[in-house]
């Protein structure tokens, strides 16, 4: 059986400048931090819209905690619902987030209440700038007759976010963790993917924001890997370096 060692060393070959990627037949995405954030961890843009909504009083580690917080609470019950739009996603996310931090004495309920919609709001159009500039790039692909398909750890809204985004024609498989109950970083995830797409892993390329949950997976299958890396959740993350990094999806087209 072929080993890590051998995948990683093709994919090296992948990026040398005078490589074509013939054998590349179809892409498998992820969506959240991939085709939403450029790559960069979500935490970091809510942290932005904290600090452009004038929250200024939370330091960095307490915000993070109110974020796990949110993310456990979210897995734990269902909020949020198939027919949520991300807005609505972030609303809820935000309202579990504030809460926290006005339970735990950081915020007053009142100013709770009242930065939920302003900071959910500038994230979704922080959102939906990444989506429009992700956009042609899916377009391209669209027109080169590559199939493509989503795989996501989500909530189990991730159709009526795509319908929002004007985005669900390019995705007609989704993959999504909620509705097939395996989560990255596991393979299987991916292998249902690559099933989904029905071409040999060698000819499905992955791309993802995340080493760990994205990157590591895929290869283990045998898939060739794009890592589009922006901010990541730890410093370890950060200061890791891959040869197949990308610095935005429209690179993408270059390796095609």
């Amino acid at each position: 059986s072929r080993g890590l060692g051998d995948v990683y060393k093709r994919q090296i070959l992948i990026h040398q400048p005078t490589f074509t990627m013939t054998l590349i037949k179809g892409i498998i995405f992820d969506y959240g931090g991939t085709i939403d954030s450029r790559g960069t961890h979500w935490s970091e843009v809510i942290w932005e819209g904290y600090l452009h909504c004038g929250l200024t009083s939370i330091d960095k580690p307490t915000f993070r905690d109110a974020y796990v917080f949110a993310e456990r609470e979210l897995a734990r019950t269902r909020h949020i619902l198939p027919h949520h739009n991300f807005l609505d996603l972030l609303l809820i996310k935000m309202r579990i987030e504030l809460g926290w931090l006005a339970d735990n004495g950081f915020i007053t309920r009142e100013s709770a209440d009242g930065l939920a919609g302003p900071i959910a709001r500038y994230c979704y159009e922080a959102a939906r700038t990444c989506v429009e500039e992700a956009r042609p790039v899916l377009e391209a692909i669209e027109e080169k007759g590559l199939p493509m398909v989503l795989v996501s750890n989500f909530y189990g809204n991730i159709e009526s976010v795509l319908d929002d985004f004007g985005l669900r024609r390019f995705f007609p498989t989704i993959v999504e963790s909620a509705v097939v109950g395996v989560r990255k970083p596991d393979p299987a995830i991916f292998a249902l993917g690559v099933e989904a797409i029905g071409l040999p892993a060698e000819n499905v390329l992955v791309v993802g924001d995340s080493y760990r949950k994205d990157i590591l997976p895929a290869r283990s299958l045998g898939c060739p890997t794009a890592w589009l890396k922006g901010k990541g959740w730890t410093a370890d993350e950060d200061a890791q370096t891959d040869p197949c990094t990308i610095t935005s999806l429209s690179d993408i087209l270059t390796l095609l």
